[in-house]
């Protein structure tokens, strides 16, 4: 499909997702931009969870991201532009991990990426934190992330797309093919495994819980200290 750059303007522009799919299918460049800048970071985690390595999830999305664009006129608005996508990227991301056992049982065993994939992040206006607040905030999210990562597959897939990406049990049973009350019962064991890891976890990190170190402990030290000198 060709592609060609479109008006600046569609840059700044919020389109409806029928609006962007017919752009994209008369090969307007600035269109393809924008569904990606839409859904890079859910269809990122949702491939991160079938394939456990960034730079392979970061493959997957980007081969499902050109056969999504070279089958996008057969998209017919049956389900959202978003569950389409994800759909393809949970096809990708297993088939691969088809090919991968296939090549193993051969005695062809190939390694995984090194995990150095680059998670661009966009502009949504948030709230400049301080270096401890964004600090904190990491290491939550570090460990969030380790404890999802040690999911069982099939929990894990089943935990982004409900917690994470917020679809609907019915949504997440049509995209995995599995029954409503198989969502229900994989992401209730993913919750209490959840648990578990974390509550082992936090109950370490609890005990440095409220550091006061670094620049913040200096200069609170060095006024207390010019206060002191200066006292009669």
């Amino acid at each position: 499909m060709a592609v060609q750059d479109s008006a600046p303007r569609l840059r700044d522009e919020w389109l409806a997702d029928k609006d962007l799919v017919g752009r994209v299918n008369a090969g307007d460049g600035l269109a393809f931009r924008q569904v990606m800048e839409r859904y890079n970071q859910c269809l990122y985690r949702v491939a991160r969870a079938i394939m456990s390595d960034d730079a392979e999830a970061e493959d997957v999305v980007q081969e499902s991201y050109v056969r999504a664009f070279a089958a996008m006129k057969d998209f017919r608005g049956d389900s959202g532009l978003r569950t389409w996508l994800t759909r393809i990227v949970i096809n990708e991301g297993r088939g691969r991990l088809r090919r991968r056992r296939t090549r193993h049982d051969n005695g062809f065993d190939g390694q995984p990426g090194d995990g150095g994939a680059l998670i661009v992040g966009f502009p949504g206006g948030q709230p400049v934190e301080s270096p401890d607040s964004q600090a904190a905030r990491a290491e939550v999210r570090r460990l969030l992330e380790t404890a999802i990562e040690a999911l069982p597959d099939v929990f894990r897939l089943v935990y982004i797309l409900r917690e994470i990406q917020e679809y609907s049990v019915e949504e997440t049973a049509a995209l995995l093919a599995i029954a409503p009350e198989t969502v229900k019962t994989r992401l209730h064991r993913a919750r209490r495994l959840l648990r578990q890891s974390l509550d082992a976890t936090l109950s370490e990190a609890i005990r440095g819980s409220f550091p006061f170190l670094g620049k913040r402990c200096e200069r609170l030290t060095e006024t207390v200290m010019r206060r002191l000198a200066a006292a009669p």
